[in-house]
């Protein structure tokens, strides 16, 4: 518990630390996180590999970070990329990753190339439309706390009620502890915490934030339990080590990567 503890409150000071230090350490701590994710996908989806398998491990998180790193800092206007570059990025890197591959001589080389796209569509392009919904006219800071904190508020009212009056399994197959009062807890706590959100953070309508908030309530479940299928594949209980305590990045962020690109569509029709 102490460690757990531990881990959480320096966790904690590092994610507001780079939120808040600028879009540069903004910028600088989502690619740490999207290429760690990426690192502990390919931990997973390689683990069948015998041969080279660190090396694949590093082309997917070096796939992943470097996409947001080139696109993100596009968005940022740290740099300009040209359309041209963008348009055959997804080509030139099947051909890449498919030449690889081939004198790699992997058991699943399908299987092995569709890893490295699936970090790029599981993890860069969700942390990408962060960038989007972060950036306007400035950096908005308060912004991804506030997407943040309806994520971790949800899974708070979901712990807490579920544990404590939780008799619904809401998928036993996946998740065993998940239960439909839980989730029904964590929605309201969500709810209550938008309201609160949309006095402090005026940068979302009262709609918006509520709006938010039932994609929190809904994508964290389904977030968690798809990462919860990918680790029950491999027969693993954490994607990583790098929290003690808590498990790994993916562990950490699978519900908020999961919410962001709905977070974005609700933010364009809303």
């Amino acid at each position: 518990m102490k460690q757990r503890t531990i881990t959480a409150v320096f966790f904690t000071l590092a994610m507001l630390a780079g939120i808040y230090g600028g879009k540069t350490s903004f910028f600088i701590l989502f690619i740490l996180i999207a290429g760690g994710c990426a690192w502990e996908l390919g931990q997973m989806a390689f683990r069948s590999e015998t041969r080279f398998v660190g090396l694949r491990i590093a082309l997917c998180s070096a796939l992943v970070g470097g996409v947001f790193l080139v696109m993100g800092g596009d968005m940022l206007h740290f740099w300009q990329i040209s359309p041209i570059i963008t348009t055959a990025f997804i080509p030139v890197v099947f051909t890449l990753l498919a030449t690889t591959e081939l004198f790699l001589g992997g058991k699943n080389p399908i299987s092995n190339i569709a890893t490295h796209f699936l970090g790029v569509f599981y993890l860069a392009i969700p942390f990408l439309l962060l960038v989007l919904i972060a950036v306007g006219d400035a950096y908005y800071p308060h912004r991804v706390l506030g997407l943040l904190l309806l994520v971790w508020t949800n899974d708070v009212g979901a712990y807490l009620v579920g544990s404590r009056w939780g008799k619904n399994k809401l998928m036993v197959r996946i998740s065993p502890k998940k239960t439909w009062e839980g989730t029904l807890g964590g929605a309201v706590l969500a709810v209550l915490a938008a309201w609160v959100l949309s006095r402090l953070i005026p940068d979302f309508t009262l709609i918006q934030w509520i709006g938010l908030s039932q994609v929190a309530a809904v994508g964290s479940n389904v977030g968690d339990l798809v990462e919860s299928m990918f680790k029950r594949s491999v027969g693993i209980k954490d994607s990583g080590q790098i929290l003690p305590g808590h498990g790994g990045l993916l562990d950490r962020f699978d519900a908020f990567i999961y919410c962001l690109p709905l977070y974005w569509l609700v933010l364009q029709f809303l």
